[in-house]
């Protein structure tokens, strides 16, 4: 086992969403990314799962000893419970809850809680909860030609404009190695979350109702608001971004190369002041005065002869002598790391980014850490991603009330 930090698991909410209530009832990656950043950071997040079989993406390998390590790190910090939406009693448990709840997340076709009664209109009327903030993931969106059509956060990635950006001039566009769309969709859906909680929570301090409100969250438009100015290219200039591998096509230098001992390795200096000190500690004074590498924009028209001039210095030295030479210079250098590289990494323990927790059903464990860092009410892990309906009881019985007797019986009918 690596060294990393230790972290201690502890049962009670702390943070700064501690008393925060969230039921999620989302399948997969973008709302669990959601209700998972609130959960890091104190939020008491409620999993609603199918009885059996649970959410899934408790399928998703890799596993380790039959359990999927998508599911223990994704669904960290999160309470499970099962229940079923289909069944009149199960719609009117997840009633009860949202009574209860300061935000609710979804992530069916519109349409669907509709269907079970479970729309906006029935858990906001006033014998529900009324300032109830819910969050509707789908591929789509809730409105507009396209809202019924299934998506997965792959087709929202190759319709958001950012595939096909991607790749080199003469390969075939590159879809990322995560569910990028998804998960930046959570994170949207996260920050969404609390400002429409902060404005409930305001209006009611002003004297208001502070009604709670509905954030319709797509997979592709998250990330296509990432992809800053190219719609605004395309109108003013008429161009439409093409692959350029590695390179940026807005300033120069910065791609990857390859270093004397075979390693990738990033730079950046698409800063003058930035480019002007490497090329001093490179060595390339005359670079300076050369009028191909002169300002940015002569750079960019001239940046395949400036990538060879760099790949040579690069590739003469070792990734640590390139480190040792262009970072005390201000250079912004940095090796590609894979999670090996992340692990043995000093910095990525020192800040806490790598944690050591024991897990039930994976043992001594290293996982990522709470981000982002918090001076007065930091985020903490309390546990790993729980089994299937593990907190029935605390969540029925505390929440509702019922007994368990009356658990038993809902469980023999299928209900949870």
């Amino acid at each position: 086992m690596a060294e990393s930090e230790d972290m201690t698991i502890s049962a009670a909410q702390s943070g700064p969403l501690a008393g925060l209530k969230v039921l999620d009832l989302s399948i997969i990656v973008a709302g669990g990314t959601a209700s998972s950043l609130m959960a890091d950071f104190g939020a008491e997040v409620v999993k609603i799962e199918r009885p059996g079989g649970g959410d899934p993406l408790r399928n998703w390998g890799p596993f380790y000893n039959g359990v999927s390590l998508w599911w223990k790190v994704h669904s960290r910090n999160k309470q499970s419970v099962t229940l079923n939406m289909g069944d009149a009693r199960g719609q009117d448990l997840v009633k009860r809850l949202a009574a209860q709840a300061d935000v609710l997340i979804e992530g069916f076709r519109p349409g669907t809680m509709e269907r079970w009664g479970l729309g906006p209109s029935e858990l906001h009327a006033p014998e529900v909860n009324p300032g109830l903030v819910i969050l509707r993931f789908s591929g789509f969106g809730q409105t507009g030609p396209y809202k019924d059509r299934p998506g997965f956060g792959t087709i929202a990635e190759c319709m958001s404009g950012y595939i096909g950006m991607t790749g080199f001039p003469d390969t075939p566009p590159n879809l990322p190695p995560v569910p990028l769309a998804d998960e930046i969709a959570g994170v949207f859906g996260a920050m969404a979350g609390m400002m429409a909680v902060y404005r409930r929570d305001a209006d009611r301090r002003n004297g208001e109702s502070g009604r709670g409100q509905v954030v319709d969250l797509s997979l592709f438009e998250p990330l296509f608001r990432l992809c800053i100015p190219h719609l605004t290219i395309y109108d003013r200039l008429g161009e439409i971004r093409e692959r350029v591998g590695n390179d940026f096509p807005d300033a120069a230098p910065r791609s990857l190369y390859r270093t004397g001992d075979d390693r990738w390795l990033g730079l950046s200096a698409t800063s003058q002041n930035t480019w002007e000190g490497l090329a001093r500690a490179m060595g390339f004074e005359e670079l300076l005065a050369d009028p191909r590498f002169a300002n940015n924009a002569a750079r960019l028209e001239n940046k395949d002869a400036l990538n060879d001039i760099l790949q040579g210095w690069l590739g003469a030295r070792s990734t640590a002598a390139i480190m040792d030479d262009l970072i005390p210079s201000g250079g912004v250098v940095g090796p590609v790391y894979n999670s090996a590289d992340i692990v043995a990494d000093a910095h990525y323990r020192e800040r806490g980014d790598i944690v050591n927790v024991n897990d039930p059903e994976l043992g001594e464990t290293i996982m990522l850490g709470v981000v982002p860092k918090f001076s007065d009410t930091p985020g903490e892990l309390r546990h790993m991603g729980p089994t299937v309906g593990q907190h029935n009881g605390d969540v029925y019985g505390g929440w509702l009330g019922i007994s368990d007797d009356g658990l038993a019986e809902l469980s023999a009918d299928g209900v949870i």
